[in-house]
């Protein structure tokens, strides 16, 4: 079914309770909460956690007392997604300029500014990529999905679950058995999250010099991800392998045998450290030429956005649409984006005091907040928030703007700060965009008012943006950013890249070759941003991907031979519902429907379960409550659990559909 005909959980004609003043003090509320729970988790580990299902948990607690409708719960968890996604854009960017010496600590009144007007920019650029993004592509979502479910199956009735073959108690054993997965590694580390080994592959004679070969492997043992390859399926799952592949078992052991370990590394380091000050760099590459790419082929509905706000700014109307279809007015929203010039060029101006030069970034970085913007939610659809690579996008704008910078001769450490600040502004705005779709998705599935949700966005980013500040000056001052207890190791790599540039020791090469790598695979008519993902993100990552892809594409070939069995042909030839009907569908509900129901709760379970734990362990960091049991834990009994899991999601779909069929035959 078209996107276009979506038959929402709220139907487009009904009108429910949905940005009332509840769920508005409770999305301001989990916006503070969440953003600030991530920033710091952002500076101690260099990740954040995705509020996006933790989100909606937690408004369903805080508003369950008041009775909410689904959409207020909807509404409710956009504060919270608001907040982690924009915590993500200034923990990356802002610390980096202590990193660098350009300011001795934190500025509250420049770190708001930055982050508001970023934000703002970040949900006003939405608007028009909303419908682009979501509405016209096949993207996944698979975050939303899992948002979608967990509400819809929150608020289902005894009848409902019935019918629906105990799917939420699925949902709710994948939830339990990755939540305490996730404990037992992070806080109680009795068993460690990933594996990973370096392989000595003897020695060779490189250019008259002899030196030792290495083979990387190893993954994470994420139920999450695991989730995420189930519900994205196997070819989405395979490009990122691919990409992992290239970046890990191809380019890195080739350099390393060309050059050698860098000095006094162990192998394990050695593989690290060229990966991330080389090979990394050629995902970078790829992701700008496949995001310019991937906004080119959306241009038609793109431009179609565009051509509804000519119509409203010339005094005409747009076509009617149905509520699920609203977006705030065009004419506002471009307006706004055409003043928001005006504050971005203030705070240029007053933190470089160069006017004409300020004036002229201003205008290119909110044009380029809409490219930055664009490429990272498409990624977000693709693979999920939690599994966004933003800091890519955010190396992307940063080389970018340190470029332009060069050319008009700004250099220096007044240069790297102006350069990080201005940086900045785009990549909180990509951050909000990344995440805050992957919550529209669910709104788009659950029959939510797209404007109402855009306007709960603006309020998170208000709410969040000046405690945001705050936090991070205040970890600042108790702990000092790049200390062993504040490492934040995102700001260091966006600084040394700043450094890099604009002391001209970037490595161009593996940027450039990865830009070409990108025109190759778009010439082939191969997907460039997974594998482009795949290069980018730790190798640990796209194992579990790819093996919840391969337990999908068992699973749907054990299923269509058991139909062909039992004489379900009927069932085989119809049209198999999407993930998004399956994740809200709730009645008359058939066999092999209700299978894969089962297996996309389950995941939904996984990936809710291992998120809402990550912000637990995130608030005993905060509170510096050690409840670890060993110092060095082992790595296969977390295995061999992950294993497990991995087995059970394909089991509990087949056996689903065997019940399933057997009260179906016991009916006729």
């Amino acid at each position: 079914m078209s996107r276009e005909n979506f038959q929402s959980l709220i139907p487009p004609e009904k009108s429910v309770p949905e940005l009332t003043l509840k769920a508005v003090l409770v999305g301001v509320i989990l916006a503070i909460v969440m953003g600030s729970a991530n920033a710091y988790l952002g500076l101690y580990a260099g990740m954040t956690v995705s509020a996006a299902i933790p989100g909606a948990i937690m408004a369903l607690a805080l508003l369950k007392p008041f009775k909410p409708s689904v959409l207020e719960v909807t509404l409710g968890m956009m504060g919270a997604a608001s907040g982690e996604a924009l915590a993500a854009g200034v923990i990356f960017t802002i610390p980096a300029l202590v990193v660098i010496g350009a300011w001795e600590q934190i500025h509250y009144m420049e770190t708001t500014l930055i982050a508001l007007i970023g934000g703002i920019l970040g949900v006003l650029w939405m608007v028009l990529l909303r419908r682009a993004l979501i509405v016209k592509t096949d993207l996944p979502f698979p975050e939303g999905i899992a948002v979608a479910a967990v509400i819809n199956t929150a608020v289902g009735t005894e009848e409902e679950e019935e019918e629906g073959g105990g799917g939420s108690l699925w949902m709710l054993v994948g939830a339990a058995l990755a939540g305490i997965v996730k404990f037992s590694q992070v806080s109680l580390n009795v068993f460690r999250g990933k594996i990973e080994y370096v392989i000595n592959a003897g020695k060779y004679g490189i250019l008259g010099k002899s030196t030792e070969g290495y083979f990387y492997g190893g993954t994470a043992a994420s139920p999450a991800l695991l989730g995420v390859g189930y519900i994205i399926g196997p070819r989405i799952a395979a490009y990122v392998f691919a990409g992992g592949l290239l970046g890990w078992i191809i380019i890195t052991p080739l350099i390393l045998v060309s050059t050698g370990l860098p000095s006094g590394s162990s192998p394990l380091d050695g593989f690290m450290i060229v990966w991330g000050d080389y090979v990394r760099y050629l995902g970078v590459g790829a992701m700008v030429v496949g995001g310019l790419y991937t906004i080119w082929k959306l241009r038609d509905n793109l431009i179609q956005g565009v051509k509804e706000a000519v119509i409203g700014l010339r005094g005409g109307s747009a076509e009617t649409k149905k509520r699920t279809d609203r977006d705030l007015d065009m004419k506002k929203v471009f307006l706004a984006i055409g003043f928001m010039v005006i504050p971005v060029f203030l705070l240029y101006a007053w933190m470089s005091q160069m006017y004409a030069i300020s004036l002229f970034m201003a205008i290119f970085l909110v044009l380029l907040a809409f490219v930055a913007s664009a490429i990272a939610g498409y990624m977000a659809g693709l693979l999920g928030s939690s599994n966004n690579p933003i800091s890519g996008v955010t190396v992307a704008v940063l080389l970018f703007v340190s470029i332009i910078m060069l050319a008009f001769g700004v250099t220096g450490t007044s240069g790297m700060e102006i350069v990080i600040a201005m940086a900045a502004v785009v990549c909180c705005g990509a951050a909000i965009s990344g995440d805050v779709l992957q919550s529209m998705a669910a709104g788009q599935m659950l029959g939510a008012t797209p404007w109402k949700q855009q306007v709960a966005e603006i309020i998170g980013v208000s709410a969040a943006a000046p405690i945001l500040a705050i936090v991070v000056q205040a970890l600042d001052k108790a702990y000092k950013i790049g200390s062993y207890d504040l490492p934040a190791p995102q700001a260091f790599l966006m600084g040394g890249i700043v450094k890099g540039v604009i002391g001209g020791d970037m490595v161009w090469p593996f940027v450039i070759a990865g830009a070409f790598l990108a025109l190759v695979l778009i010439l082939m008519d191969i997907p460039v941003l997974p594998v482009a993902i795949g290069i980018y993100l730790p190798f640990t990552l796209s194992v579990p991907i790819l093996i919840g892809g391969i337990v999908r594409v068992v699973v749907d070939r054990r299923l269509k031979r058991l139909s062909a069995a039992v004489g379900d042909e009927e069932n085989n030839e119809e049209e198999q519902l999407s993930d998004w009907e399956m994740a809200i569908k709730k009645t008359g509900i058939k066999p092999k429907e209700r299978a894969h129901r089962v297996g996309l709760l389950f995941s939904a379970g996984l990936i809710a379960g291992e998120a809402l734990m990550g912000v637990v362990g995130a608030f005993l960091i905060i509170g510096h409550i050690n409840l670890k049991l060993l110092e060095d834990a082992p790595a296969w009994p977390g295995m061999l659990i992950w294993g497990y899991i991995a087995f059970l999601l394909g089991y509990a779909v087949i056996r689903e559909y065997r019940k399933a069929a057997y009260e179906k035959e016991m009916e006729s």
